[in-house]
């Protein structure tokens, strides 16, 4: 069942410094997804050192995902940026895991709106790192283009990437979870029983998994045509 407060639940406001600090479902949630996920690469790192050469059981599931991801990464940003596949592999997978929590009674992170935009500012700062790295002045330049006079819309185009990813991920996860809310709210309790069921594969499984693609994939493009340029 959906979690149906659609407020940021503010459950405590802890002061450290005279900053006050406010614990809310989202933090909450946040938190259980990021224990999840370290307790998860405990086991694989501890299950690592007992790999074999001929791989089966955990170890085939472990290198077949691996594999899977690095052939993703390789085929949105090319070679030249594998070493970005361990950052969008955390990425994917908190994502991924944030935008299906809805169904183990947790508020999605994803859908406020200071999660998916903290997530998208470090694809923004990787864009112009990775640009700066590969194409040092080549990069600089081409926020002139086709003049010099074109730079203030060319920044203003690079700071609405940013902004388009988290609203576009915030979006989708908010919008799916109104839709749920309203209809445990106001539909009849035999409908209750039955429609939601098909609902929650689509808002929280489909789309989830959707979502955490094209934000991964948008992303990874996004800092391919930096590093590499689009004529290159």
């Amino acid at each position: 069942m959906e979690n149906l407060d659609l407020d940021i639940g503010i459950k405590a406001v802890v002061s450290v410094g005279g900053v006050d600090i406010w614990i809310t479902d989202t933090l909450i949630s946040t938190w259980i997804i990021m224990g999840v996920l370290i307790a998860l690469a405990i086991v694989v790192r501890v299950k690592s050192r007992k790999f074999k050469e001929v791989p089966k059981g955990f170890q085939n599931v472990i290198e077949y995902l691996v594999e899977m991801f690095d052939n993703f990464v390789r085929g949105a940003a090319g070679e030249k940026l594998m070493f970005l596949g361990n950052w969008f592999l955390m990425v994917f997978a908190f994502i991924l895991l944030s935008n299906i929590s809805g169904l183990f009674l947790l508020r999605p992170p994803t859908a406020d709106w200071a999660t998916t935009f903290a997530v998208a500012v470090v694809t923004f700062v990787l864009i112009h790192v990775m640009g700066g790295k590969f194409r040092k002045l080549k990069y600089v330049k081409s926020l002139l283009e086709p003049s010099p006079v074109f730079l203030p819309i060319n920044l203003i185009g690079e700071i609405a990437r940013p902004i388009s990813l988290s609203f576009r991920l915030f979006g989708n996860i908010l919008a799916g979870s109104i839709l749920m809310t309203l209809l445990y709210s106001l539909a009849p309790i035999f409908v209750k029983w039955g429609i939601p069921a098909a609902l929650h594969i689509y808002f929280d499984i489909f789309a989830g998994v959707m979502q955490t693609y094209i934000f991964t994939i948008l992303s990874l493009s996004f800092i391919s045509g930096a590093a590499i340029g689009e004529s290159e």
